[in-house]
């Protein structure tokens, strides 16, 4: 059953066949710190990522995220961007999950706000 997921399935991390691809045509470029693994064929050419764990776009930092996508030629290893010291630290999209933004008076929230400045509708 192992076999017959990592076959077809694409979202429990890489297929056979990427694997075998990566092996063959991929050199390791890097990896970031979530464990996400970085490759790139010989010539440079076409970039990919393996994820560790959950596949999800927003896990890959913005560093990683313009070499993958051609925005700079050098990765991260090598040249390192430089960041404000206003900046947040990368955050994966939260959305969906127990630690996802509730506003205020929202029916998610384990203790919602009374409202005061309206008054809900009651049926006569």
């Amino acid at each position: 059953m192992y076999f017959l997921k990592r076959l077809l399935t694409w979202w429990n991390s890489q297929t056979i066949g990427t694997q075998i691809f990566t092996s063959r045509k991929g050199v390791k470029v890097g990896e970031d710190d979530a464990g996400n693994i970085f490759y790139q064929t010989r010539d440079g050419k076409r970039r990919w990522v393996i994820f560790n764990g959950e596949m999800e776009a927003s896990r890959v930092s913005p560093d990683w995220h313009g070499w993958l996508h051609h925005t700079w030629d050098e990765p991260p290893t090598k040249a390192p961007l430089h960041h404000k010291p206003w900046e947040k630290p990368h955050q994966e999209n939260l959305t969906g999950t127990d630690m996802a933004y509730v506003p205020p008076g929202s029916i998610r929230r384990s203790d919602p706000v009374a409202r005061r400045d309206y008054e809900a509708w009651q049926p006569e």
